[in-house]
């Protein structure tokens, strides 16, 4: 009986196998009409789409999403939910980046800005929680502070906080915030997997999501993330809690607000090879859960 499970289970990987295929997608070149069998426009409908949230809706088990690295940044927010965006051990679902950017931050808008009072300016961003100011494309210099604070820190020019939901930024004497190049986080989370087995996401930017950069919500079997640089989050840049199951090889994390790398309930993580650089906050927050760092239990 046994022998014939493992057969059925060998059967069912080849035939993941035989049907997977490859969805491409382009965000300059690519057309949400199309069917995404071709890096390039074929003709009619052969060619790359536009969007990955389309991507997604057209993929099942053990199919391979391509990016093109355009240049341009993928402005979207993703969720890999249930067997549809699963695979299996031989035949994984995959996210191929690339090197291509998927973005949650955008710039102020103008007239937003309010005076405070002397060089300090604010606004209130859409959504509360976490966030992260943005100078000339990289996260700004943040003074710390706590839920419980009603005054402002101290603040240097070109320097934030976060206060009650607000965003608070000092200019240079003689300068208004328009006058600089200032971007915040809009999109809450930039991939979020729950419930899916056998994911495989690689060679890909993930940065300026108000929440996490990559969070594997609950019910996660199997997941590696590759090659993944997550940055500039407002909260971490790489969340496991749940029941969750996740490695990290190879990949970069810094710039997050809250902490690098989240780990929570009973989730389980196993980082291999990688950078926790803990430049605005610390390596690993641990508030639950198992954490394995290059093959030794983090206490």
């Amino acid at each position: 009986m046994h022998s014939n499970f493992r057969l059925f289970v060998l059967w069912w990987s080849l035939a993941s196998t035989a049907v997977a295929r490859d969805i491409h997608v382009n965000n300059l070149a690519g057309d949400d009409r199309a069917d995404g069998n071709a890096s390039q426009t074929v003709s009619g409908v052969s060619g790359p789409v536009r969007s990955i949230a389309k991507a997604l809706r057209l993929a099942e088990a053990g199919d391979r999403i391509v990016l093109a690295n355009t240049g341009q940044a993928y402005r979207e927010s993703l969720s890999l939910t249930g067997s549809k965006h699963g695979g299996s051990p031989v035949s994984p679902f995959v996210i191929e980046g690339n090197g291509a950017v998927l973005e949650g931050a955008i710039d102020v808008p103008a007239g937003t800005w309010q005076h405070y009072r002397g060089d300090v300016f604010y606004f209130q961003p859409a959504g509360l929680g976490y966030q992260q100011l943005f100078l000339d494309g990289r996260p700004a210099i943040r003074r710390p502070t706590t839920r419980a604070d009603v005054g402002l820190p101290p603040l240097e020019p070109r320097e934030w906080c976060f206060v009650r939901g607000k965003i608070f930024f000092r200019v240079e004497r003689g300068r208004l915030p328009e006058d600089y190049e200032l971007g915040y986080c809009r999109l809450r989370t930039g991939i979020t997997l729950y419930h899916v087995r056998d994911v495989v996401i690689k060679d890909l930017f993930v940065q300026g999501f108000q929440f996490d950069g990559i969070t594997a919500s609950d019910g996660v079997r199997g997941a590696r993330i590759e090659g993944v640089t997550c940055r500039g989050n407002g909260r971490s840049g790489i969340s496991v809690g749940g029941a969750s199951i996740v490695e990290i090889t190879g990949c970069v994390l810094g710039s997050n607000g809250d902490s690098q790398m989240r780990s929570e309930d009973f989730g389980q993580t196993f980082v291999r090879e990688s950078e926790l650089i803990a430049d605005t906050a610390p390596g690993i927050t641990a508030v639950g859960g198992r954490v394995r760092l290059d093959g030794q239990p983090l206490r």
